[in-house]
């Protein structure tokens, strides 16, 4: 999760993902914190999408977005 992704969310009309989720919260770190796909798409167009966990990322994602799209963005 990233402060920029957070902020880009909370415009939209979302605060965090998960209730008490900030940047670098533990959760966040483990990959626990899910996602719309149809919003990281948003937030990938708008140049502030988060990392994603691959292996934790359902295949349904790629109805939004591409797969190199998800690799470029994948998490350490």
């Amino acid at each position: 999760m990233t402060t920029e992704f957070l902020a880009f969310s909370t415009e939209r009309g979302t605060t965090s993902p998960l209730p008490g989720r900030t940047t670098g919260s533990p959760a966040c770190a483990q990959g626990t914190v899910v996602l719309c796909a149809d919003r990281w798409a948003e937030a990938l167009e708008a140049g502030v999408a988060p990392p994603v966990n691959l292996a934790a990322t359902h295949a349904v994602t790629l109805e939004w977005v591409t797969l190199e799209d998800l690799r470029r963005h994948a998490a350490g």
